[in-house]
């Protein structure tokens, strides 16, 4: 085999396989793009400072807001969340886990060897109006949730917090068009996750509308003796501008209202506030029959998937010693009615 011909078996050569790893990449980029399996997911961190009271745990205890997840103080861990979900054209399944001081107290209600497990459930397309979900889904009370890609503000409400994280149980979704769904569901006791413990079963239902620019759902959840009943709402004013509502009352444990309004200043840019008033009918955050106002300011700027949320929050409690401002000295410890923090939240979802 002269030079020459070695050069052109050489380069024949070189171009088929160029061509065969170009397909090949073609069609595993087309395999991956029609692929019914997903695997997405975030990890937040924070730093969290109260303005007005102690941040020394041996100091009287380090004074947070009583709500969920960003109550530690310096600086402190959110969570991992793994989602992987499989989509098929009938059927699919999710599964979500949780690693981390928020994903722990997310799923409370479960041992130390189940506490990972945020979400694990099926669901069945039965028709194009008619979806079953059978296992462990989080709650469809209320306007926040757990991971804290979905809400604007870092801090929870009252509202969010002490309402239903999760159920498991039977969901049935129906779309009654026009823009109307409803859901019925029948479940373990709230955040009883893992199996029934008592035999008690809750029935909990959602009437839905969505439209263009927002959408509101009434929902409820319900048993022999408890009674829970939310409104969730919200819509675009404009391209710039969101507002939404949440109000809910739950028998013999609280009730309340919250307002959230949002702006975008620029595309990286967002600012929001959030007004709450919360109510203690025994549920056990404050004392009985009192009550307290959380105003919360957030700003949200994005770097790619990287989110950062500066908060400036302020609870004011109708009892007057419910917050430690000074504990230097045991025999005189100073207390206020109200407690002020700051937090600096980063938030990478993937």
């Amino acid at each position: 085999m002269n030079t020459f011909t070695k050069l052109l078996f050489r380069g024949v050569f070189a171009t088929i396989f160029t061509l065969s790893l170009s397909v090949s990449a073609f069609a595993q980029e087309e395999e991956e793009e029609t692929s019914p399996f997903s695997l997405s997911g975030s990890v937040d961190t924070y730093y969290r400072a109260n303005l007005n009271s102690t941040n020394d745990r041996t100091n009287g205890g380090a004074t947070a807001p009583g709500t969920s997840f960003a109550n530690l103080p310096g600086f402190s861990l959110g969570m991992v969340n793994l989602i992987g979900a499989y989509e098929g054209e009938k059927v699919g399944m999710v599964a979500d886990l949780v690693f981390g001081p928020r994903g722990a107290d997310a799923v409370f209600g479960s041992p130390a060897a189940l506490n990972i497990v945020n979400q694990l459930y099926v669901y069945w397309n039965v028709g194009e109006k008619v979806t079953l979900t059978l296992g462990n889904f989080n709650t469809f009370l209320g306007y926040e949730v757990i991971s804290p890609t979905a809400n604007f503000n870092y801090s929870t409400s009252y509202m969010f917090s002490y309402g239903p994280f999760s159920h498991t149980g039977l969901k049935a979704d129906f779309d009654l068009g026009g823009g109307f769904s409803l859901a019925a569901a029948i479940m373990n006791p709230t955040d009883a996750t893992d199996f029934n413990p008592d035999n008690t079963y809750y029935g909990g239902g959602q009437l839905g509308y969505s439209f263009d620019a927002g959408s509101a759902y009434l929902n409820t959840v319900f048993t022999d003796g408890f009674f829970q009943i939310d409104l969730t709402a919200g819509m675009d004013v404009s391209d710039a501008v969101y507002v939404g509502v949440n109000a809910t009352s739950a028998s013999d444990n609280f009730y309340g209202a919250a307002g959230y309004f949002q702006v975008a200043a620029s595309d990286a840019l967002k600012l929001g506030v959030r007004g709450e008033y919360f109510g203690d009918k025994g549920v056990g955050v404050l004392t009985t029959d009192e009550s307290v106002f959380a105003a919360t300011l957030s700003a949200n700027y994005s770097v790619g998937p990287l989110t950062f949320i500066p908060e400036f929050r302020i609870d004011s409690f109708s009892e007057d010693d419910a917050v430690i401002t000074d504990f230097s000295d045991p025999l005189d410890i100073k207390y206020a009615n109200s407690l002020s923090s700051f937090v600096l939240a980063a938030v990478f979802t993937f």
